[in-house]
């Protein structure tokens, strides 16, 4: 059995993660900000430990390695992320500052100052994994030109982790970014083409067949090859 890292682990597919991990017998520790009201992360069955993260936030970060101590960790899923200010407000035309980066801070930043911090923890594992929860819209072969701010936040990120994967590959850490798909969640909205469990479920199975002769790469949901 499997320890697995997920943050923004109380709602959408962060959630529907956790329910599939713990479901299998692997032991989750779930990352959120508010544990107090994660109602729904409370009710799922198996050996699920709550922990309140906030990951744009270096002492909270801090915090949550030290909780964890020498815990060896097999599979750290970068799950939370947000997608920044209101669209007119991430546009050619005219862009919120503050809010472009706070979008960084907590798409960019955050996945990178969570992965150090449990660098050890990763180490210690056999068989370490390193997952970010992407977005198809960070990739510069695909022109969509909305949503500025939260387009550059992933391409920014998917440049550091392709870089990671080469450097981390080395000593046996595995990394790749994974495209969720265009998700029924609060940011995808009730039009999107697959539902949270769909997507978990195929994220998973793609996580399953990350090993280091693909290591560095850039998924879809389904564990199709995505474009950079």
């Amino acid at each position: 059995m499997s320890t697995v890292v997920i943050t923004g682990a109380n709602r959408g597919i962060g959630l529907e993660l956790v329910k599939i991990y713990a479901g299998r017998g692997d032991t989750v520790l779930a990352c959120c900000r508010n544990p107090g009201a994660a109602t729904d992360l409370a009710e799922v069955a198996g050996t699920v430990e709550i922990l309140e993260t906030e990951v744009s936030d270096a002492k909270s970060v801090a915090a949550l390695a030290e909780s964890l101590q020498s815990r060896a960790v097999d599979i750290l899923i970068n799950n939370a992320g947000i997608m920044g200010p209101a669209p007119a407000k991430q546009s050619v035309q005219e862009m919120d500052f503050e809010g472009w980066a706070e979008t960084f801070a907590v798409n960019s930043m955050a996945p990178v100052r969570i992965m150090q911090a449990l660098m050890a923890n990763l180490r210690a594992s056999s068989d370490a994994k390193l997952v970010t929860i992407t977005s198809q819209m960070g990739a510069l072969s695909l022109d969509m030109p909305m949503a500025y701010a939260y387009c550059a936040s992933k391409a920014a990120l998917n440049k550091f982790m392709k870089m990671a994967a080469l450097e981390l590959g080395k000593e046996g850490i595995n990394v790749c970014v994974i495209h969720p798909g265009w998700v029924q969640t609060d940011m995808g909205g009730a039009a999107a083409d697959i539902t949270p469990q769909q997507s978990a479920e195929g994220i998973v199975k793609t996580i399953d067949g990350l090993n280091a002769d693909n290591n560095g790469s850039f998924w879809k949901w389904d564990g199709e090859t995505h474009d950079w």
